[in-house]
């Protein structure tokens, strides 16, 4: 374990911030190797600043996957790309591995991080109080999936079950939905206030916390947390001022443990621009269905084509639509596939356990600096 953690440290660094490539509307990864298996990453933009953003970390002792899905303005999700991996590292580190309690640390580090730098900004960038971002994490190490999430994007695994003697596929929900569209999830939060019967209200077509936000959970939102930036005079000049007497979103992420078996064969993690437009069920079965090489690109697509197709558009009249109007069709989507092979020894898998590396999606697919996006390998034997 502790070999693992030290080998970890320089390729985090490096999976920050480099490039990649892509077309005018969607960038992909169409398939690389991980530790036990292969992935798959596509994302599509619609807003004119792309606001979800996501990694996946790749080490022979483990694979780390994320996505972030920004909201109000892009600082959050960028904020938690860049910060969230190091600290998963450095608590790590210092615990000996992986864990629930790693984990919570390092989400609550984030949120603590970005706070600060909210501090420091208000008198510049008053607005940088209003922005947040849901954050997904998936960790896979020896054999054990831990999924961790704020928010609503969500993790699917696709598991094989024997029906009459056949082989079929099912969709099993890893993460929760933290939304307050789910009647669940809106109980929870007007049960924690119950003196404001306007803690979640049904405003143009949804329901929605003070009648802002949809997520209960999330990195930032701080206007949402604290309540001294309601008094704060520059905030209630320029910002968005709530008024509150406690907070009504959290940063507690939901975390599942699982073992992962024999019948476990592959992980969806997505954005829910994707579940917009998919089902758990329809996701996993194209999964299963299609080739691996492209099969991020494919879900995306064909939730692109459900877009289309509830608009009563030809899927290629989508594509022309610039960024920033092309939200009014749909979100931006970004999603992870993660192929769990369970045989072990053959060379192709030897291969993929010397294999160290990491892709980072472009923090704006129009854009190609050289500073915005990457894709590469680090393939490298640890010692």
């Amino acid at each position: 374990m502790a070999m693992m953690l030290r080998s970890l440290a320089r390729p985090l660094e490096r999976c920050l911030g480099l490039r990649a490539g892509g077309d005018g509307l969607m960038w992909h990864t169409d398939l690389k190797p991980h530790a036990s298996g292969d992935y798959s990453i596509a994302v599509v933009q619609a807003n004119k600043n792309l606001e979800d953003q996501s990694q996946v970390f790749t080490s022979p002792l483990g694979t780390y996957v994320g996505v972030y899905d920004g909201h109000g303005g892009p600082e959050a999700s960028r904020f938690v790309n860049k910060h969230l991996f190091p600290f998963l590292h450095k608590f790590a580190t210092e615990q000996g591995g992986l864990s629930a309690d790693v984990i919570k640390k390092a989400f609550n580090a984030t949120e603590e991080e970005f706070l600060h730098l909210v501090k420091q900004s208000l008198p510049v960038r008053p607005q940088i109080a209003s922005v947040g971002s849901c954050c997904l994490v998936g960790a896979i190490s020896n054999d054990v999936l831990y999924v961790a999430n704020l928010g609503d994007s969500r993790a699917v695994l696709g598991k094989r079950v024997s029906e009459d003697k056949k082989n079929k596929v099912v969709a099993e929900r890893l993460s929760t939905d933290h939304n307050v569209g789910v009647e669940e999830v809106r109980k929870e939060v007007e049960a924690l206030h119950p003196d404001d019967s306007h803690v979640v209200v049904y405003t143009r077509g949804v329901w929605r916390i003070k009648g802002i936000i949809q997520v209960s959970r999330s990195i930032g939102d701080v206007y949402l947390k604290k309540p001294d930036f309601y008094r704060d005079p520059i905030f209630q000049r320029f910002g968005n001022p709530v008024p509150l007497k406690r907070p009504v979103i959290t940063a507690e992420p939901s975390i599942l443990i699982r073992k992962l078996k024999p019948q476990d064969l592959f992980l969806i993690f997505a954005s829910d621009g994707l579940w917009e437009q998919l089902s758990d069920e329809t996701a996993v079965d194209i999964v299963f269905r299609n080739p691996r090489a492209g099969i991020a690109k494919r879900l995306v697509s064909a939730a692109l084509r459900e877009v289309a197709k509830k608009r009563e558009m030809r899927y290629g009249d989508i594509k022309k639509i610039e960024k920033g109007i092309r939200r009014h069709f749909h979100d931006d989507i970004t999603v992870i596939v993660i192929y769990l092979d369970q045989h072990r020894g053959s060379s192709h898998n030897i291969v993929k356990h010397n294999a160290m590396g990491c892709t980072t999606a472009p923090i704006d697919i129009y854009s190609y600096n050289a500073d915005e996006g990457y894709e590469g390998d680090l393939l490298q034997t640890v010692s």
